[in-house]
This record gives C-alpha cells, sequence and structure tokens, in this order.
C-alpha cells in the first residue's frame, strides 16, 4: 500500500504497521487485554483479535489462559539477544556504571537519542531506601532534563539545528534561550536538571564520546533534590566526566 505523507511516498504495509503497533505498546507494560491494546492503537476489537492470533502463533506473544491477557513471546528475546552483545553500550559499560553508583550513592542512567525523544539503555538502581526508578527503555522528550541538554549539545551542529527546530515546532520552545544553554553546557562538558521532566528529582549528566569524539550516549547521575542540590552536583562533575571519559576509551 503506498502511503503519501508530505508530499513523498513510502512504501507500508497496513497489516505489519498495526502488529508493531500491538508490540509497541508492551514497551511500559508487562501484560495487556485484547481490550486495553484495542484502545491503545485505535482499532476494531476484531482486527486486533486477528492480528493478535498471527503474533501469538509466530511467538512474538504469548497468552496467559489464566487471565486472557497477552505478553511478549520468547521470539522477542531471542532477537534481542542479538541486539545488545558484549561490544554494547548498555552492556559494555555496565561495570563502570555500578562502581560510579557504588561511589556516589545515586541511581546511574546512560541514554540515547531517538528522533526527538531519548531512551534509557540501562541502569544501575541507588541502593538507598528513596532513590530514582530508572526503567529501562523509558523514552522521553529531547526538550527537558540533563541527559536530552547534553545529547543536542554534543550532536553535530547540523543535527542539533535540525532537532532544535523539531523541538521548537513540538514544545513551543523559545530557540535561542535554549540554544544559548546548549552552548553553556558543551563549554562546561555536562548539564544539569532540577524537578524539570519529575518532581522532587535532579540529574547531572555528561557525554560519553568514542574516541573519534562521535556521541555515543549520555551518562547521568539522578536522584532526589535534597541529596543533589547544585552543590552536590558541581561537587560530583568531575567524577562523573571522568567516568565518561573511561567509558568512551572503551570503545574500538
Amino acid at each position: 500500500m503506498e502511503d503519501h505523507n508530505s508530499g513523498e511516498k513510502k512504501l507500508t504495509v497496513r497489516a505489519v504497521e498495526r502488529s508493531l503497533d500491538i508490540l509497541v505498546c508492551f514497551i511500559n507494560e508487562r501484560e495487556l487485554s485484547l481490550t486495553d491494546i484495542a484502545k491503545r492503537i485505535a482499532l476494531h476489537k476484531s482486527t486486533v483479535f486477528r492480528l493478535l492470533n498471527t503474533l501469538e502463533q509466530r511467538g512474538f506473544l504469548m497468552k496467559n489462559p489464566e487471565t486472557e491477557k497477552y505478553r511478549l513471546g520468547f521470539r522477542v528475546w531471542e532477537l534481542s539477544s542479538n541486539l545488545i552483545g558484549m561490544d554494547h553500550p548498555a552492556t559494555l559499560f555496565l561495570p563502570e556504571m555500578k562502581r560510579l553508583r557504588d561511589s556516589l550513592g545515586e541511581t546511574i542512567s546512560l541514554y540515547v537519542r531517538d528522533g526527538i525523544e531519548r531512551i534509557r539503555i540501562q541502569s544501575v538502581e541507588s541502593n538507598q531506601a528513596i532513590r530514582r526508578v530508572a526503567p529501562i527503555g523509558v523514552r522521553m522528550p529531547l526538550s527537558v532534563g540533563a541527559s536530552s541538554k547534553v545529547l543536542l549539545a554534543f550532536s553535530k551542529p547540523e543535527l542539533r539545528v535540525t532537532l532544535l527546530a523539531q523541538l521548537v515546532n513540538t514544545y513551543q520552545l523559545e530557540l535561542e534561550p535554549f540554544s544559548e544553554l546548549l552552548v553553556k553546557v558543551r563549554e562546561k562538558g555536562y548539564a544539569t536538571s532540577f524537578e524539570e521532566r519529575e518532581l522532587g528529582a535532579a540529574a547531572i549528566s555528561t557525554p560519553i564520546l568514542s574516541r573519534s569524539n562521535e556521541l555515543i550516549a549520555a551518562l547521568s547521575v539522578s536522584g532526589p533534590v535534597n541529596r543533589l542540590n547544585l552543590k552536590k552536583l558541581e561537587e560530583i562533575a568531575p567524577i562523573i566526566k571522568e567516568s565518561a571519559s573511561l567509558m568512551g576509551r572503551m570503545l574500538m
């Protein structure tokens, strides 16, 4: 089927699109019913039922016979095992992230950019009773947060211009002050945030750069604002920057 979008022709298969939409529903959910899925992707239940049956037969979903709810199947895990190998940042950097967590006592996260969003691809949560919970796979907008500023600030200039234009249109950001903020982030080598996205949370983030100075990911330390005030974040900035530098040197 040809789908005309903004004057561009894109060859798409509607059934495949809908099936992928169903799988995406499980990013933040463990189990979903037929009704839940139909509501989320705005399709009639009879259509969703047929798609679910196909996904179940192919092993991408499995159905709990007691609750009649669906969850991801083993085929998904088979695919993911090839996505994150020992040379993937989410695996490669994990030991250093754990060391940093033990040193600072706060939650450590790793983010990458996808469009105008960031995705947490790895996390090591604090052992403290009151801590920042950081589930892997969560998407957040690039408009707010310390890691978002880092992923924008250290992107290639031409890409940054494009991303900023999209963010301005999507989130009604003020381009000039936001651009000036990113300049300061590049100068300091890190970004901070206080309750920008989540009430009571603070964070500091710095880029992980390859040997060729390519942006790989954003390394973040986050926790409650009563522990991570501005003075504390400035104190730990050299520590997190050193960890990010070490991670960058791990890459070939």
